[in-house]
Formats: structure tokens, C-alpha cells, sequence
């Protein structure tokens, strides 16, 4: 036995009819955001500049920390390799032999240039430092600009947020309500096909003999299906849901069948016309 309120309980005209309000409220709520326009997705792009250049300088300072190690490790070679050298020249003085002269001669020479490289090594190491210095600063510097847009970005968004929150959750409240009272499966393939077209339309009226949706001609006996609501009919080209629009709540007007009547007319009265004449 089905439970009170059950939606499968509910007619065809019936669903249609509720499924078309909570289309109405979810283009409501569509409107509301598209209100904010592009805002979000601005503010989201410069948190993430931010946080790319915040990860960047962090990185600088690493890089220079290392720099600053290694300059510090060099001078530490140099002090060492410098005492050395101090007492191998004392020992020049006390050499026996050429022997002892040649073999000072080569350490002397070879921990000059080991001074000479970690000079070397030293100056390229700030000359690092420096350019990274410099590369930071600037970061610093496009760090704090973004960071001036973010402020400014957040403000319009939240100033936006606060003139159409109350109506954006009023709207949710009603599609919350409506979804209840739509059966899960027919639901289902509503929400898939809002997903799957642009303008987030999954149920329409006939508009003009054509879709409401893709306006591709709908043929005479499935309109007059849609008219019987005995079952939901979907358009054939772009899957969207059909319904009339009595249902919809729109008036439909037939300008054409009174301009047909009012030539008829016309072509009768010269026909009698005619027959006066005769």
C-alpha cells in the first residue's frame, strides 16, 4: 500500500506541473548567481596567484639559505687551507733538501688554487643570492598587489552575496520543497538532463509548433500527446521534457488562424460581390 504524499501517487499533469515550478526556481536561483558574474572565479584565481607566489618566495628563501651555507662553507675551507699555507712558507725556511722544497712547493701551489676556486665559488654563490634577493623582493612585491585585488575582488563579491543571499536561499527552500514531491527516478533524469544542455532547461513548453528548448518542429500528434498528459514526453532532438503550455501557465495566441478567417471572409464577400454584378 503507497504511503501518504508518496509522489507515484501523484498524475501525470500533476508531476509535470510540479516538475515545471522547480524548473522555474532553479533558473530563479541560476539568475541569482549569474548576478555575481565572473567575481567568484576572479577571487579564486587571485587566491591562487597568491598562493603559487607565496609557495615561489618561500622557495627563493630556501634557495638562498643554501647559497648562504655553502658561501659559509667555502670561507671555512679557505680559513683552513689559508693556515695551511701559512705553515707550509715556514717551512721553506727549513727545508734540507730539494726534495722537501719541491714536495712544499706543489702543496703550496695547489692550496692556492683551492683558495682561488672557493673565491671563486664564493662570489658565484652572491651573485645567486643577490638575483634571488631580487626575484623575492619583486615577488614580495606582486604578492602584496594581488593581495590589494583580493581585498577588493572579496568586497564586490560579498556585497553582491548579501543583496541575493536571502533570495537565493527563499529559492532553494522552494526547490527543496518541490523535489519532494517529484518521484526520485523522474528526478533523476531531470537534474542528468539539466546537466547536459547549456542553458540548464530540462523541462519546456511548446513554443510556435517547436521546442522550447532546441526549437526543432515538434510533429501535430505528438503535440497533441503533450496536450493529453497521459505520460512525459521528451523532445526527440535534445531530450528535454515537453509540456504544454496551459500547463506552464502561458496563454497561447493563434494570430495566424484569424488572419486565415479574415481572408476567407474577404473572399466570400467578392463572391457575392460578383454575383451582384452578374
Amino acid at each position: 500500500m503507497a504511503k501518504k504524499n508518496d509522489p507515484t501517487d501523484l498524475s501525470v499533469e500533476e508531476k509535470l506541473k510540479t516538475l515545471y515550478q522547480l524548473q522555474t526556481t532553479l533558473t530563479g536561483i541560476d539568475e541569482e548567481r549569474a548576478l555575481r558574474g565572473e567575481l567568484p572565479l576572479e577571487v579564486q584565481d587571485l587566491e591562487d596567484e597568491i598562493e603559487g607566489l607565496t609557495t615561489r618566495l618561500e622557495n627563493f628563501r630556501v634557495d638562498i639559505d643554501e647559497f648562504q651555507k655553502a658561501i659559509s662553507q667555502k670561507k671555512a675551507e679557505i680559513f683552513e687551507a689559508q693556515t695551511r699555507l701559512d705553515r707550509y712558507n715556514s717551512q721553506l725556511n727549513d727545508v734540507k733538501n730539494n726534495r722537501e722544497y719541491d714536495t712544499l712547493t706543489k702543496e703550496i701551489e695547489y692550496l692556492t688554487l683551492e683558495v682561488e676556486l672557493c673565491n671563486k665559488k664564493i662570489r658565484e654563490a652572491q651573485n645567486k643570492v643577490s638575483e634571488k634577493t631580487a626575484e623575492m623582493d619583486a615577488t614580495q612585491h606582486n604578492i602584496e598587489e594581488r593581495t590589494k585585488d583580493l581585498e577588493v575582488k572579496k568586497n564586490e563579491l560579498d556585497e553582491i552575496m548579501a543583496e541575493t543571499r536571502a533570495e537565493e536561499e527563499r529559492l532553494k527552500a522552494r526547490a527543496e520543497e518541490l523535489e519532494v514531491k517529484i518521484e526520485p527516478r523522474l528526478l533523476s533524469s531531470f537534474k542528468r538532463i539539466r546537466r547536459s544542455v547549456r542553458n540548464g532547461l530540462g523541462i519546456v513548453y511548446v513554443q510556435r509548433d517547436a521546442c522550447g528548448g532546441c526549437f526543432n518542429k515538434i510533429p501535430p500528434q505528438r503535440q497533441l500527446d503533450i496536450k493529453m498528459h497521459k505520460k512525459v514526453i521528451v523532445c526527440e532532438y535534445c531530450g528535454r521534457i515537453l509540456i504544454d503550455p496551459e500547463l506552464a501557465g502561458v496563454k497561447s495566441d493563434k494570430p495566424v488562424e484569424d488572419k486565415k478567417k479574415t481572408r476567407k471572409r474577404a473572399i466570400r464577400k467578392t463572391r457575392k460581390d460578383e454575383n451582384s454584378e452578374d
